[in-house]
């Protein structure tokens, strides 16, 4: 079965599963960079809850169906039409072969996830057919889609359950962020003001915004690091600073090991939304002591086990 990219918008690529257990080589984890968004789009029809599937970041995507089949939707609301039919998010959406889906771009956060019953083929490296750019591995010939990239898909091989989501428990993307932070590595580098500063300043996500990470803009932070930090491990979410008091807040593909202060980690429970946050949103951190931001872990994995039953924030 095939589907075929017609416009592959700003940039769309196959993501699914993290690579974990592969730091250590200098391997980042990679995925879908919003994977709580990824899950609910496959537990719509019933496949894995990492199986392939296409992230489109700003939208502006059209696809080409040639064979019958059921896809959803999830991530960035947009506006989708099959041909000329509005089609909701969150929901299944039935295929006949012909037919067009175009996404166009989401007033609100940045990526929307499409899957397809069966899931998407994609070449698997280290245990996963995710899309690593930097490194041209994974997904389709390593690389985002272009026009004109026809894709593989499998029959429907239901895994679980095909989901129902009704309107009231739909997720719902904004244009501001509270994101729950612990302490880091260096966070005693930051001089009292500037430890103020991140504690109770509004950031602004820059336009320097990828699946690397992104830069915020607000008040500069004072570090006391002399330049000659020793590279030290790194994960998606930690925050460093550099000299220039510039905080960079690490995504799904940052590298693994980095020389600038670490000032603060984003907390598990709320590292999925990074994948998320668009250049020109406001983020405001809160602090959590470690006990709190496993408390908070732990009340988000129960509300989405009634949604996604089995799903394991990671």
């Amino acid at each position: 079965m095939i589907a075929e990219i017609l416009a592959p918008g700003q940039q769309t690529t196959l993501q699914a599963g993290q690579r974990r257990g592969y730091r250590h080589f200098g391997m980042p984890w990679a995925g879908a960079a919003d994977m709580v968004s990824l899950a609910y789009a496959n537990a719509l029809l019933g496949n894995a809850f990492e199986a392939t599937a296409l992230e489109v970041s700003f939208g502006g995507c059209r696809i080409g169906f040639e064979q019958p089949t059921l896809i959803a939707l999830a991530g960035a609301p947009a506006v989708a039409q099959l041909n000329v039919r509005d089609v909701n998010f969150y929901q299944r959406i039935v295929v006949k072969a012909g037919d067009i889906l175009t996404l166009q771009h989401p007033p609100v956060g940045v990526r929307t996830y499409i899957a397809i019953s069966g899931g998407f083929s994609g070449h698997p490296m280290l245990g996963s057919t995710s899309t690593y750019l930097p490194a041209r591995l994974g997904g389709y010939e390593g690389r985002a889609l272009k026009t004109g990239d026809r894709l593989e898909y499998t029959p429907a091989r239901t895994e679980r359950p095909m989901m129902e989501l009704p309107a009231r428990l739909q997720p719902t993307l904004l244009n501001s962020w509270s994101l729950r932070v612990t302490p880091s590595g260096e966070t005693a580098l930051l001089n009292p003001e500037s430890q103020r500063h991140l504690a109770e300043s509004v950031f602004t996500v820059g336009h320097r915004c990828d699946r690397m990470g992104f830069a915020l803009e607000g008040p500069r932070l004072n570090v006391a690091s002399d330049g000659l930090m020793k590279s030290a491990p790194v994960f998606p979410g930690t925050i460093q600073c550099p000299e220039n008091g510039v905080p960079f807040v690490l995504g799904i593909d940052a590298q693994t090991t980095g020389g600038y202060p670490r000032i603060a980690s984003v907390a598990l429970c709320d590292q999925h939304l990074l994948g998320q946050c668009r250049p020109g949103d406001r983020i405001r951190f809160l602090i959590r002591t470690p006990q709190q931001a496993r408390d908070s872990y732990l009340a988000k994995q129960n509300l989405l086990r009634d949604r996604l039953p089995g799903f394991r924030l990671c």
